[in-house]
């Protein structure tokens, strides 16, 4: 099964580029040629360039909810999002929108995609580093997204 794994983040705002450095680590430890470890700082539409073409995604990205507590991890499928009715700029598509326009145009869109989401703190500092909550953390979602790949 040819799949992608995506982490997504800002390298330089601390606990953002907590999807970047899960992936860099994962990146470490696969040595299988059915799986691609990327990393990239987009969202929106820009996803479905990433997606398109592969079997299974397994994205990794900061999260941060109303009442979550930092360092959660999140296994999440996007049936979990709801698409927004409207977007003024491409920019402002959500996750959920993007899939569905995906769809509708066609697109070769993985059967199977799973997010892991890590519950963040800071993300509007300016560091190259996440602070030390998230950072535990990285360890624990490298494992989750093994497993996630030994299922199948």
């Amino acid at each position: 099964m040819k799949t992608l794994i995506l982490g997504l983040g800002n390298p330089i705002l601390g606990d953002d580029s907590v999807g970047l450095r899960v992936a860099q680590a994962l990146e470490d430890r696969l040595n299988r040629p059915e799986i691609t470890v990327m990393e990239a700082s987009a969202a929106g539409l820009d996803l479905l360039d990433w997606l398109a073409g592969y079997n299974r995604a397994i994205i990794i990205d900061a999260i941060k909810t109303k009442e979550g507590k930092v360092g959660q991890v999140y296994r999440l499928e996007p049936g979990e999002f709801e698409a927004t009715q409207h977007a003024a700029t491409p920019h402002d598509v959500n996750f959920a929108t993007a899939l569905e326009l995906g769809n509708r145009l066609g697109l070769p869109l993985p059967q199977q995609i799973i997010i892991f989401a890590i519950e963040v703190g800071d993300i509007t500092t300016f560091s190259e580093r996440c602070t030390p909550k998230v950072e535990q953390m990285i360890p624990l979602a490298v494992d989750m997204v093994i497993q996630e790949l030994n299922r199948g």
